[in-house]
């Protein structure tokens, strides 16, 4: 059996079309009641893309699963119209490939119980272990720094053999579908002392750097009017700038890929817009939080916005948007960081940063940029698709390569046009009616991996609604406009708002 939508327009030809998707009802998770087999639907006004990707999420598993777990992390992110996503290293114990301690050390439970030695087997290996399906594709950033402490780079020798191109022939299929792919101390910007160590290990490893551009010791929101007005220590935005400039530098000396992470500053996008003039191999992502909220956003949700780095000015904020709208941006990233409500309850000073974002991205990100003018639906989906998934060595869908020019079926037997049935694997287009793109036909299924997006939908963000654990959002509430309707991966439909 099949679903069949009917007139839905490919994203960037704008070419209407019927997309038949093949597979059983119980195959996937649904917002609302699920779609039954055979069902023909009118999806007029809806899009389809290649699917959303996002190299920068925190899923807490092993260590704080009572935040979100890699089920409901994996769930979140099918919800918001994520096919893949990049699990950052700050996991407890850390994704460093080391051996972990005894079980008593937070998390080392959770990965010894499931029988393995190191975190980066336990997730990758996650569904088998726990006998689960995980509705999103998932690579792993391994940590800079060993314990992700920043004294003493990590051993390339702990994690080597599970990065694709290095011992191919050795490789079980989970390090090939659950690869590292990148290198990060996220959380922090990888330490001075052990800076050129892990330039080494990037180059000997042939990943590239992903750096949280900002090192502070005090301070916990953007320091200006309102950090004075709460009464609460500023971060001066030159600490973001510090680390930019001087990974530039690096990159400049070393010829490494240095991807700066969540940049929230006018003057760091001046920096790295002068670095790209230069042709240097820098890229960088900002958050939809930067260009949707200013430090003033703090008087009103508290710690819901606190993040790291913090929101910033307004002038900040504007100065995100037009590096977005100049192409200095080369993707999108929600920075996905769950925690607790309690948690977010203790102050400014002692509540985590971080607010969660995988199922509202799309739509806080299509009201300020789009419904504001300042880029195009096509834009937005090459910022939250395919400039993350060339990031990440991921080749993204071309959903109109895909499409045929046969409005059904070749019938059996011979048609009316005098094509023998095995002749030829497609009809003549008929006129006025569509052409199709039948997910059970198409060479490599397992590889095409979709959203179907409603641009036009007006919606209210509701925390209460999502698949993740957490609810520290300032989002929630908010009306938005344009939500993904259904997640496909391998071909195969993995969650549905249809």
């Amino acid at each position: 059996m099949s679903i069949t939508l009917r007139n839905i327009k490919v994203w960037n030809t704008g070419e209407v079309i019927d997309l038949v998707v093949p597979g059983t009802a119980a195959a996937y998770f649904a917002d609302t009641s699920v779609v039954a087999d055979g069902a023909d639907i009118d999806a007029t006004g809806l899009t389809v893309a290649p699917g959303f990707e996002d190299p920068h999420v925190h899923f807490r598993d092993p260590g704080q699963t009572y935040k979100e777990s890699m089920v409901s992390g994996c769930r979140a992110s099918a919800s918001g119209g994520y096919t893949n996503v990049l699990i950052m290293p700050n996991t407890l114990p850390a994704l460093d490939g080391q051996t972990v301690s005894g079980p008593e050390a937070t998390g080392a439970k959770e990965v010894l119980d499931a029988g393995f030695d190191n975190v980066i087997d336990f997730l990758q290996q996650y569904d088998t272990a726990h006998d689960v399906q995980l509705p999103v594709r998932y690579d792993l950033c391994v940590c800079a720094s060993k314990d992700r402490a920043g004294h003493e780079a990590s051993d390339v020798a702990d994690w080597l053999k599970y990065v694709p191109g290095f011992e191919d022939d050795a490789k079980t299929p989970a390090m090939l579908t659950h690869p590292i792919t990148a290198i990060s101390d996220d959380g922090s910007a990888v330490t001075p002392e052990i800076l050129d160590q892990v330039l080494e290990n990037v180059k000997a490893s042939d990943l590239y750097l992903i750096e949280h551009c900002e090192h502070h010791d005090t301070g916990a929101v953007n320091e200006g009017p309102v950090s004075r007005e709460l009464g609460v220590p500023g971060i001066p935005e030159d600490t973001e700038l510090k680390i930019v400039a001087r990974d530039i530098e690096a990159a400049r000396r070393t010829g490494v890929h240095v991807h700066f992470q969540h940049v929230s500053t006018a003057i760091s996008f001046e920096a790295i817009r002068r670095a790209k003039a230069e042709g240097l191999p820098i890229t960088c992502e900002t958050a939809p939080h930067y260009l949707a909220l200013s430090d003033e956003a703090l008087l009103k949700y508290g710690t819901l916005a606190k993040m790291n780095p913090p929101l910033r000015s307004e002038a900040d904020r504007k100065a995100t948007i037009a590096a977005i709208a100049d192409g200095t941006v080369d993707l999108l990233a929600t920075d996905h960081a769950p925690h607790t409500l309690a948690e977010k309850e203790l102050g400014f000073l002692e509540a985590p940063n971080g607010i969660i974002g995988l199922e509202c991205a799309y739509g806080v990100c299509h009201k300020v940029l789009v419904d504001g003018g300042f880029i195009s639906d096509e834009r937005l989906i090459e910022l939250m698709s395919v400039g993350p998934a060339e990031l990440m060595g991921h080749v993204p869908t071309d959903v109109a390569a895909l499409v045929e020019d046969y409005a059904e079926p070749a019938p059996t037997g011979d048609d009316p046009d005098g094509v023998i049935a095995g002749e030829s694997d497609a009809q003549p287009q008929r006129e006025g009616v569509n052409r199709l793109l039948d997910l059970s036909r198409v060479d490599d299924a397992d590889n095409v991996d979709l959203v179907v997006l409603n641009a036009a939908e007006e919606w209210t963000v509701d925390p209460e609604q999502f698949h993740s654990k957490a609810r520290n959002t300032p989002f929630g509430g908010w009306q938005v406009t344009g939500r993904p309707l259904a997640t496909i991966i391998g071909s195969q439909l993995m969650f549905s708002r249809l």
